[in-house]
């Protein structure tokens, strides 16, 4: 997951890819509002309130559309399907980790 937490990479957000792969995401911060203006291929929506807690979601939002959520304080643009695959519901909680640096494991039993 990518996250865009400047106004230069909020208001660039996915502008410019041809497309999401399997897997990734852009988490946007401060946000509650976002477009597709421009963009070539559709995604998921997930507004999350400061709890993370999902306020909103939107499925397969196409190229030039609006959309917002004036609760949300983030979004998360995802590839189209995953709400549903990840049987994604409102009021779920995400919970977000960081990978464990290079060289870096867990200790052996």
């Amino acid at each position: 997951m990518e996250v865009a937490d400047s106004g230069l990479k909020r208001n660039k957000g996915l502008l410019g890819r041809k497309r999401l792969a399997p897997g990734e995401g852009l988490w946007i911060l401060p946000c509650e509002a976002v477009h597709t203006v421009g963009m070539q291929f559709s995604i998921d929506l997930v507004y999350l309130d400061r709890k993370n807690r999902i306020k909103k979601l939107r499925s397969a939002v196409p190229p030039w559309r609006l959309s917002a959520c004036l609760s949300a304080h983030s979004v998360l643009e995802l590839v189209p399907g995953t709400i549903r695959e990840t049987q994604t519901s409102l009021g779920d909680t995400l919970e977000f980790s960081s990978p464990l640096p290079p060289g870096d494991n867990f200790p052996s039993a």
